[in-house]
């Protein structure tokens, strides 16, 4: 059997050659509403991971006729030979099945590679398919750190790739129209957006010493990161809350409304600053990232706050999981991926917004592959580095930060915005049986250069901004995609 070695994947060359052999036509044969069942207009699609969003992945490319599964990868054999029957069934044809995303890239015949792989494998997932000639979706955060992100972008654009990332809101009808009408100034001035992910998370249960499913390929799961010791109960999808593998629902869910609430302010690059506080709080678990966190990133004359509540709250002008923009004369709240209105100054309820549309995210994907434009796409693979550093930069602050009581927090915050997430803040947890004398991290106050992508005089946050890789599996270095 074939592998990929890392100078191979170096070999530009080699993988120009399987792009035009592979890439398929070029130009674009149809509108998102017409298809081409014909042998000729097929993208022969691999899907990487599929015990999550990957099912997603699975329906929004067979639900097309120009876009047969032929390959399913994942390192838990069980899951992935349950998929392959099941895809099977629907299309008339099983794909082929590996636990090596390296033995799928070898096929030449594969023309999409969609991932839905948890975080840590995103971007070198990204880069070896790109690498190897194939065009490619890949789930949010698209990094499990802002240096990697950024490699994702070097590589799309070195070898003219199409790379849409998962951040399906910007495909939604409903919240295209609420941001349209944001930037037209229907509220006014819009100097603050914030992003909420109120969603309650139960404990994962003791930390210890657990084995490693029979299934699964555990060399292969942890691909860049360490092997380290399975320390959670259940082996999937609590990784996100652990560094090795996860972001928190910071980078988790809250990366979704991060890029809504960036997209409605306009802004295209990184913060100036970022401030972040917070903690694991109400339980002690497997856990290692914060359940309750405010993240604060300074853009100078706008202002970007994230929220994660993961114990029992209320909404916050309606939305629990969404976004809210204040404006001079009005504010806009989203409520869901999707929908969402908008309200003068006195809580009138002036515009709603509806639409929605998951297909249309993958529908648009293959639209810019097609048209070979990566600027067709809603979400390309730019803005998804983008918002997904945001994520990043949150938790770098958070992890550097000093711990100390929630009370004492507040002298440390400044401007009417900030003072008033705390406040809220604060309640949220008195309300939760949480005791303001309670130890939580106070991240440090970090300021950034968005040109480079590095922080101002701070080697210890910057060597944050990567992290040491397990040989084979590297992510390459700037200018070495």
């Amino acid at each position: 059997m074939k592998r990929f070695g890392r100078r191979r994947f170096l070999e530009g060359s080699m993988f120009a050659a399987a792009a035009a052999v592979g890439a398929g036509p070029v130009v674009n044969l149809y509108g998102d509403d017409k298809q081409s069942g014909g042998p000729n207009d097929r993208l022969n699609t691999a899907i990487v991971g599929v015990n999550g969003r990957g099912n997603s992945h699975i329906a929004g490319f067979g639900n097309r006729k120009d876009t047969p599964i032929t390959w399913i990868v994942d390192c838990d054999t069980a899951v992935g030979q349950k998929k392959v029957e099941s895809i099977a069934k629907k299309q008339g044809f099983a794909p082929k099945f590996t636990t090596d995303i390296r033995e799928m890239l070898e096929d030449k015949e594969v023309n999409l590679v969609s991932i839905a792989t948890p975080n840590h494998w995103h971007s070198l997932g990204a880069i070896w398919a790109i690498q190897a000639g194939k065009d490619v979706y890949v789930e949010k955060p698209v990094s499990h750190n802002v240096s990697e992100g950024r490699r994702v972008v070097e590589a799309a654009r070195k070898y003219n790739k199409i790379c849409q990332t998962g951040t399906q809101c910007r495909s939604m009808p409903g919240t295209q129209l609420a941001i349209e009408y944001i930037q037209a100034g229907k509220i006014g001035d819009v100097t603050i957006a914030r992003g909420l992910c109120y969603k309650s998370r139960k404990s994962i249960g003791p930390k210890g010493t657990y084995e490693i499913p029979a299934s699964i390929d555990y060399n292969l799961w942890a691909g860049p990161a360490p092997m380290d010791p399975l320390t959670r109960p259940k082996f999937h999808y609590d990784w996100h809350w652990q560094w090795q593998a996860g972001n928190g629902d910071l980078g988790n869910q809250g990366i979704h409304q991060v890029d809504v609430a960036r997209w409605g302010l306009g802004v295209n690059e990184l913060s100036k600053g970022v401030m972040s506080y917070g903690g694991r709080l109400s339980y002690e678990d497997a856990g290692e990232t914060a359940n309750t966190q405010v993240c604060q990133f300074d853009y100078g004359d706008k202002q970007l706050i994230f929220e994660v509540r993961g114990l029992n709250t209320d909404t916050y002008r309606g939305a629990k999981v969404g976004n809210v923009f204040h404006g001079t004369k009005g504010y806009v709240v989203l409520t869901s991926y999707d929908s969402g209105a908008a309200f003068d100054l006195e809580g009138n309820k002036i515009e709603e917004f509806k639409g929605k549309g998951d297909q249309a995210h993958f529908d648009n994907f293959v639209k810019a592959v097609r048209s070979r434009n990566h600027k067709e796409l809603t979400a390309d693979i730019e803005e998804g580095h983008l918002s997904s550093a945001l994520c990043h930069l949150g938790n770098i602050s958070l992890r550097l930060g000093q711990s100390m009581p929630i009370s004492d927090v507040k002298a440390k915050l400044q401007g009417e915005a900030n003072l008033e997430t705390y406040d809220r803040f604060a309640k949220h947890l008195e309300e939760n049986q949480v005791s303001p004398g309670t130890e939580i991290l106070c991240g440090l106050t970090l300021e950034l250069d968005p040109k480079t992508e590095k922080f101002v005089n701070n080697s210890q946050a910057d060597a944050m901004l990567t992290r040491e890789y397990r040989a084979p599996f590297v992510v390459p270095a700037a200018g070495q995609v």
